[in-house]
């Protein structure tokens, strides 16, 4: 599907609400699919992000700022009849998820943040980021993508996914390694913490219900999750026991239970 002039690898399943599935960095649609069968009240809609899988990766990184990557999300939905959708976000598509329904609030019914944040709160803190993504871009390019994913298997923020199955492992494995290092790199160059506007002091502008979930063994996001529900007009947080940053993975029961709780809340 075209949108906006770049081709997106789009998957639909189902029929009912529209739930709008954004992965994070590294990942694709296919990170959500072992989720599908849960999910069967909705029209479920997923696409790789900008720069991975089997979306297209321009080679221009000003393309994958987050605004514009926001603008694809809008016209997707223009394109599939969708007014009004829920939306998942994980991690960098957390911040996406969050960044969409900023700037397009009437299309968004409800938000589930899981693992996000706002971006960073000072122009120090995101010159930092961004010089550190700029030297990890360049690596992904000189090293290549096999090297790169090695590398990041290994980093504390992934520490809990090492008792996942091991079929489980390698398809998360064979998921990140499958991605371009020219998307890989543009996309921390346009969508990185350091570049994405910081939307912590307009958290209050958000009148959807906004469901905040964590995991207990991820400290840093809970902290963030925490701090982001202070300012929320209409939000919940939820902080899942014994599980890391990716909590659709290392739990999936328990987070499709949470997010299909906090959809249909109200409903009779």
């Amino acid at each position: 599907m075209e949108l906006n002039g770049v081709r997106y690898h789009v998957e639909q399943y189902g029929e009912g609400e529209p739930l709008l599935l954004l992965h994070g960095f590294t990942g694709s649609a296919d990170t959500w699919r072992p989720l599908h069968p849960f999910w069967r009240r909705f029209r479920l809609i997923a696409a790789d992000l900008l720069g991975h899988g089997r979306t297209e990766a321009p080679k221009d990184a000003r393309r994958y700022r987050i605004e514009r990557v926001a603008a694809d999300l809008a016209a997707l939905l223009d394109k599939l009849g969708v007014e009004k959708a829920n939306v998942v976000g994980y991690s960098m598509g957390g911040r996406l998820a969050l960044t969409f329904a900023m700037l397009h609030p009437r299309r968004v019914r409800r938000l589930v943040l899981e693992s996000s944040s706002p971006g960073l709160e000072t122009e120090e803190e995101r010159r930092a980021r961004r010089e550190a993504d700029e030297a990890l871009a360049r690596k992904i390019e000189t090293e290549g993508v096999r090297a790169f994913v090695d590398d990041w298997e290994k980093i504390p923020l992934f520490a809990t996914q090492q008792t996942l199955p091991d079929p489980v492992r390698a398809a998360i494995r064979r998921e990140r390694l499958r991605h371009t290092a020219t998307g890989l790199a543009n996309s921390l160059r346009g969508m990185g913490t350091g570049v994405q506007p910081s939307f912590w002091e307009r958290l209050g502008e958000l009148a959807m219900p906004v469901l905040l979930v964590c995991g207990e063994r991820d400290e840093k996001f809970c902290r963030i999750a925490a701090q982001m529900h202070e300012r929320l007009p209409n939000s919940e947080l939820i902080c899942v026991k014994g599980a890391g940053h990716a909590i659709h993975v290392e739990q999936p029961g328990i987070f499709v239970k949470i997010v299909s709780e906090f959809m249909t809340k109200g409903e009779v």
